[in-house]
């Protein structure tokens, strides 16, 4: 799985909270980095001791993978405690199968930031706990101290905080001592947690977090983003272009061959023009549903009048096969108009495919959105065998969502059913509407 960014701290803290939360960040420091440590210590270990006859191959890459998790438990607790988000993290896409897959697993240079990071950390998070804890429980008792005093033994004549700094013995003057010590180290609690936070969330920002390679990755991904845009733009003319030239186009030709006879008709013989002139009236009819249908297939305007919804209700309702359609959007909010495109895109050729390929009766289209991304589903009851293959009508779906970040999923085994799954990100795609 590749990661670009790391997830959106949430929002403004106040002082109390972030106080509380920063403490909750040291106190779990501690469980965190005794696991890590023991991980990445042993996992490595482990691994590099049976490397030689292969064991330590899978042991290194389980090994990289759970300091990778551990990793971003750490990154998302540094978001949290600190109410800021961490610079993006990338993560190599492993390839291949088998040994291949676990040696590209262990050629991924954050991972092994990852394992160091477990073992450099330990320290640093034992220290911050430690520190943590000592500051503010002994802050605490010390600012108690006039409430517990008592049980201390009282037949010594020398010891204390204020024997310490006076040479004489003096109960009250203790208890003076501690209570001002104790107002102190409370009063700085919140700097102290803060500042130990700053140290271990620097850490994290450090080692978890390569923002260079992350960004690198990501103009990679928009490069590609930009050729499949391309590509689905010149499939798309191509298709709308062999479209007009074997429907709209052969109609008009015929059209004009139709009037010029009756032009020639109408000379010598006007009532055998009348047949030709019912017939070309019939040919400019269908030359114009064929191109308000070509016209619905590119944007149609009930989508942009109306939205998604309505679009696909009408295209649910010209398909040859029964379509059950479950559409679930935010009331009275239109999506980007990138996005109802594109969805609207995904559907209509999924039911194109469905009608001309699968030999189904039933279709069932589901569209869901939430915060981030739209999905859309559609499951027929077909005869199956659908897959992503270059040359085939998926491939063009597939190429069309990569223009706005979409991935495309293709279940389809052999006698059915096939569910075709299109997921649309909504960050980073604007209203051109």
């Amino acid at each position: 799985m590749t990661e670009y960014a790391s997830v959106p701290a949430s929002g403004t803290v106040s002082g109390t909270d972030r106080f509380w939360r920063g403490y909750g960040y040291l106190l779990g420091g501690l469980p965190l980095c005794i696991i890590a440590f023991v991980i990445a210590i042993a996992g490595f270990a482990l691994g590099v001791s049976t490397f030689v006859v292969w064991l330590g191959l899978p042991v290194l890459a389980g090994t990289l993978r759970a300091s990778r998790g551990l990793a971003g438990v750490e990154r998302r607790g540094a978001e949290w405690a600190t109410g800021r988000s961490l610079p993006p993290v990338y993560y190599r896409e492993p390839k291949g199968r088998g040994i291949y897959r676990l040696l590209s697993m262990l050629a991924d240079p954050q991972s092994w930031r990852d394992l160091l990071h477990g073992v450099i950390a330990f320290p640093v998070r034992l220290a911050m706990f430690v520190i943590a804890v000592t500051w503010t429980v002994a802050g605490l008792g010390s600012l108690l101290y006039i409430t517990w005093q008592w049980a201390l033994p009282s037949d010594s004549e020398n010891g204390g905080l204020f024997w310490l700094l006076t040479g004489s013995p003096s109960r009250w003057g203790e208890i003076g001592v501690n209570t001002v010590l104790g107002a102190i180290m409370v009063a700085t609690s919140p700097l102290v947690v803060r500042g130990l936070v700053a140290t271990r969330a620097g850490l994290a920002r450090g080692l978890l977090t390569n923002q260079t390679a992350a960004l690198r990755a990501r103009a990679v991904q928009l490069e590609s983003s930009r050729r499949a845009a391309v590509h689905a733009e010149a499939q798309t003319l191509r298709r709308l272009e062999r479209d007009i030239h074997d429907g709209p186009q052969q109609r008009l030709v015929r059209l004009n061959m139709d009037l010029e006879t009756v032009a020639r008709r109408l000379d010598d013989n006007p009532d055998k023009a009348r047949p030709l002139v019912a017939e070309a009236l019939e040919q400019s009819r269908e030359a114009l549903d064929e191109l308000r249908a070509l016209s619905r297939g590119i944007a149609p305007p009930i989508l942009a009048d109306r939205g998604l919804g309505p679009a696909l209700a009408a295209a649910a309702a010209r398909c040859p096969v029964e379509v059950s359609l479950d559409v679930a959007l935010p009331d009275g909010q239109r999506l980007a108009a990138a996005v109802e495109n594109t969805a609207y895109f995904v559907v209509t050729e999924a039911l194109t495919n469905v009608a001309k390929h699968a030999h189904a009766s039933l279709c069932t289209v589901v569209v869901a959105a939430d915060g981030e991304r739209v999905l859309v589903q559609v499951r027929d009851d077909g005869r199956g065998g659908a897959h992503l293959g270059k040359g085939h009508g998926l491939a063009g779906l597939a190429d069309r969502l990569a223009t706005v970040e979409g991935v495309l999923d293709v279940v389809s085994p052999a006698g059915g059913p096939t569910v075709l799954t299109a997921e649309i990100p909504l960050r980073g795609v604007g209203d051109d509407r």
